[in-house]
């Protein structure tokens, strides 16, 4: 099979607007989550959110555009704009036909979903503008990536709530692995922070009013963020015969179901996409340096993926850092986990891990080494990058240094 490589990332969200900002903040160990500017929230009663402060969508797009693009796709074509950038590749020809998209996202385009509610049944209008349907379809962040740079080839979105970016990249991976592509845009977006979308996640109680504290036995639930994380996967002897600079080699790939509650998680069920992906990646337990965990800050999450890595890596789930970025950039649901592939590469490239800030007391159900707090320098060549979503769908990407 083909070996799968990364030569281009990009990113917009709550730690900046940029890749080098959100690293930055990342290795500072800063929190991008602060008090909510949306409309009608003194009606909420959670009111944080790592939301993207200082963005003006004007600055970025013309007033055509904007009709078009909701807030979720706008953040995919920003950051899709530095990932292509960056990898230098022109998709014309024989490589368009054979490049594509798959992006994940979970609730598309709510805001304009939200902004039309209000019009229609808070204002009483009878009408809507023409195009609401293609702004707020999920795909439309994926169709138009892929018009803006003439991406021809299998191009779709995948929508399985908040391992919906994982499982969009792992497609990528295994297309190209699988010599379906040459070249695949991938990652996901998310812009749920409005009112609609803060409050249906209130009635679920799983929400913090102050902090996300991942693995800490005081933690208060897990707090949404907005933006998107975008890369350009490749095959390697195209990347390497081009001179592209390579970030990461992606090597492994697995998904599960639980097949057992709608949002209890199940250990069993993140273990086996544990294991399956570092089989994939022909990974033994010894290779593992590093993993990002899905970490959200809720009880259930924390306690469960802890027990999921003792599991799946036995004595060596002792030493294995782990730790989860959520508590800087908060959850962006269909998006979080193409963000959290960037701290990732920081640890394979960089060898620098990104902490578990708001860390306050030890929780014995998650005595693992959450690098609490501060960035830690450590030389890592494997990692691991979990998502486990509601619904109980697990998917986990193995990533090695090159």
């Amino acid at each position: 099979m083909r070996r799968v490589v990364i030569t281009g990332a990009g990113t917009i969200n709550a730690l900046g607007q940029t890749v080098d900002e959100t690293l930055a903040a990342m290795r500072e160990g800063r929190c991008g989550i602060s008090e909510l500017d949306i409309r009608d929230v003194e009606r909420l009663s959670v009111r944080i959110g790592g939301q993207i402060k200082g963005y003006d969508e004007h600055a970025h797009f013309n007033r055509q555009q904007i009709a078009l693009y909701d807030r979720f796709t706008q953040f995919a074509l920003l950051a899709a704009r530095q990932a292509i950038g960056q990898a230098g590749l022109e998709f014309i020809g024989d490589l368009a036909a054979r490049s594509g998209v798959v992006l994940g996202t979970s609730g598309g385009g709510l805001q304009t979903q939200d902004d039309n509610y209000r019009a229609v049944y808070e204002e009483g209008k009878n009408r809507v503008h023409p195009f609401i349907v293609p702004k707020l379809m999920n795909n439309a962040a994926t169709s138009h990536v892929s018009m803006e740079y003439n991406l021809k080839g299998p191009s779709f979105t995948v929508a399985t709530a908040c391992a919906s970016s994982n499982h969009a990249m792992g497609q990528a991976f295994n297309m190209i692995r699988s010599g379906m592509a040459d070249a695949m845009v991938t990652g996901g977006a998310e812009a749920m922070l409005c009112f609609g979308g803060v409050k249906a996640w209130e009635g679920l109680r799983v929400m913090s009013k102050d902090a996300c504290r991942p693995f800490s036995a005081n933690r208060s639930g897990m707090v949404q963020g907005e933006g998107a994380g975008i890369f350009v996967f490749e095959e390697y002897e195209h990347a390497k015969t081009r001179g592209a600079e390579i970030l990461a080699e992606v090597s492994g790939f697995a998904m599960t179901s639980d097949a057992s509650d709608i949002v209890m998680p199940s250990k069993q069920g993140a273990a086996r996409a544990i294991t399956g992906a570092m089989a994939d990646a022909k990974m033994n337990r010894d290779d593992v340096g590093y993993i990002n965990a899905h970490g959200t800050g809720t009880a259930a999450n924390d306690k469960t993926e802890c027990a999921a890595v003792a599991d799946a890596l036995g004595p060596k789930a002792d030493s294995v850092m782990i730790s989860s970025t959520k508590s800087m950039h908060g959850h962006l649901i269909g998006g979080t986990g193409a963000v959290e592939l960037l701290a990732c590469i920081m640890a394979v490239r960089d060898g620098i891990i990104a902490p578990t800030i708001g860390y306050e007391e030890p929780d014995q159900e998650c005595a693992l080494d959450v690098v609490p707090n501060e960035a830690r320098e450590a030389k890592v060549d494997a990692v691991l990058s979990n998502a486990f979503a509601f619904g109980g769908l697990n998917a986990v990407l193995a990533i090695r240094k090159i």
